[in-house]
């Protein structure tokens, strides 16, 4: 069976050329194709094709408010990015739009062709460039608190917390780490002075957050 694709690009040249390598395959089926974001939300919606390839950066409405109103009245229909975008905040927002891939215009066309089956089979496609773009937003936006306990703590730390959090006493965490109980006492307050927290409960919802322990035991 046939994947049926709707193109979307402002540059008719380069529609042609992409339908033109496309057609090659007996997999694939180019059923309409679009110049701007209000066309391919128009044509998305008389033609329901499988499979929109997304250009972002065109006149009237753009692919990422495109995408959205697709993937919003045509759940079934599929969005891949094709653009010349690289810049991490567009494949966030594409794929926050919807999008289900993403690929640079780079892109040799033997990859266009295994991002478009598998974005068909409604699995996501993030080539290697892309995906370490993913990988660079998600460091940054990790909150400062989810770090502080690999940052601030020591491993010996960590692991006190760890099992003070598990329900641990004192006595017990000394004689697993084979070290006086003393020695815990007193890192478990260094522990609590680091982190700002001041008693055992919140100790332990501290390390339930941070998946140093699990939420039942």
């Amino acid at each position: 069976m046939q994947t049926r694709v709707l193109l979307v690009d402002d540059h008719h040249i380069f529609r042609e050329g992409l339908r033109s390598l496309i057609e090659k395959s007996d997999t694939v089926l180019v059923v309409g194709e679009a110049g701007n974001g209000v066309e391919a939300v128009r044509l998305a919606g008389e033609l329901e094709p499988d499979l929109v390839i997304m250009d972002l950066t065109m006149p009237i409405m753009n692919g990422i408010d495109a995408t959205k109103e697709i993937t919003g009245k045509h759940p079934k229909t599929h969005v891949l990015v094709l653009s010349m975008e690289s810049n991490r905040f567009f494949v966030v927002e594409a794929l926050k739009a919807g999008a289900t891939g993403y690929l640079l215009k780079d892109t040799a066309f033997a990859e266009l062709m295994d991002a478009i089956a598998t974005v068909a089979g409604g699995e996501t496609y993030l080539p290697r460039k892309v995906a370490s773009l993913l990988v660079k937003e998600f460091l940054q936006c990790i909150p400062e608190d989810l770090t502080v306990v690999y940052q601030n703590l020591t491993p010996r730390e960590r692991e006190i917390l760890q099992l003070v959090a598990d329900g641990k006493s004192i006595k017990e965490i000394a004689f697993i780490l084979d070290i006086s109980p003393k020695t815990v006492d007193n890192q478990r307050q260094a522990i609590m002075k680091k982190l700002q927290l001041f008693s055992v409960a919140e100790l332990t919802k501290y390390a339930v957050r941070q998946g140093l322990s699990p939420l039942s035991k």
